[in-house]
């Protein structure tokens, strides 16, 4: 089997892969708001959007697989079918929400999943974060008290389905570092694909709804549309600095306020400007923190101490 080819860093590259991946991603959150109203047909159950999500995901994923081929390490199926449970909740809760509130607000709240995991990362990684990463994770939980509106009496039942969502991506993250470890890219896209079309499967068929027709080929689109993303995501951060890269990511806010706007007419409120600001901020700066982290964890040593150990 021939070994696996790194691709040459190129930032510019790197960035573009990550601007159309935030694209596709705003794009499978608008399919799906169309999936769970009434803009094709009878709104479609969260649980049976997720199933097309992961039915014609799995079928795109597999079909590249058949040609490039990757090793499965069977050792690792207990961890790829735990990400599988926190990444199938997690996206099935942004579904339900994206159907309730604006694709932005929903969008925005999810982007708490890297705060959350640093909280997570102390007991479970005994990571001990500094001032910084403290500071940026109290500008983005403030901004997502803001989305919650506490002080309008009720808080929306869609920004919790969002919240919601982002802790179980924030658990997902943490099983993601834990595969990184031994596990090719596209192998982790297998199993998790594979394994989520299980679990989805097992999940819409008791509440079947019999779908449209529109409704199948927006199925198809979504699966389609986020394995393609999950591809341009791999490669963007396979060819770009972390730091460099990652705040590219935050475009898709931008992506999905456009594409709301442009075809439901919702335009968030100031208060869901500023919530989402405050999400950005505080994402944005952690990231940046990670960034610098990295460079200084990969800076040579003043003395060298012992020979560097070959990649597997």
């Amino acid at each position: 089997m021939p070994g696996r080819v790194t691709p040459a860093p190129d930032n510019r590259k790197a960035a573009a892969f990550m601007v159309a991946a935030t694209a596709l991603i705003a794009v499978t959150t608008l399919l799906a708001k169309a999936l769970g109203t009434e803009v094709l047909g009878s709104p479609l159950p969260p649980v049976q959007v997720t199933f097309g999500r992961y039915l014609f995901g799995a079928v795109t994923i597999l079909a590249i697989a058949a040609h490039l081929r990757p090793r499965l390490n069977p050792a690792n199926a207990p961890w790829h079918a735990l990400r599988v449970v926190c990444g199938w909740s997690g996206v099935t809760l942004l579904f339900a929400a994206a159907a309730a509130i604006p694709l932005a607000e929903a969008t925005a709240i999810t982007f708490l999943n890297p705060v959350l995991a640093m909280f997570l990362a102390i007991p479970l990684l005994g990571e001990r974060p500094g001032p910084v990463r403290w500071g940026a994770a109290a500008i983005a939980l403030a901004g997502a008290v803001l989305l919650l509106r506490p002080g309008a009496g009720i808080v929306a039942p869609g920004a919790l389905l969002a919240l919601a969502a982002a802790c179980f991506l924030a658990c997902e993250v943490m099983v993601i570092k834990r595969l990184t470890r031994n596990e090719a890219l596209l192998a982790t896209l297998i199993w998790a694909n594979v394994l989520g079309l299980v679990l989805s499967c097992a999940a819409a068929l008791p509440g079947w709804q019999p779908p449209t027709g529109s409704q199948w080929w927006a199925l198809a689109a979504l699966g389609v549309t986020m394995a393609l993303a999950q591809i341009l995501y791999v490669n963007a951060l396979a060819r770009g600095d972390a730091s460099f890269v990652t705040p590219f990511s935050y475009l898709v806010l931008v992506f999905a306020g456009l594409y709301d706007a442009a075809l439901f007419g919702v335009i968030p409120d100031a208060v869901g400007f500023a919530g989402a600001a405050l999400i950005l901020m505080g994402a944005a700066l952690l990231a940046w923190r990670e960034g610098r982290l990295r460079q200084g964890a990969s800076a040579p040593a003043p003395f060298p101490t012992s020979p560097p150990r070959r990649p597997r």
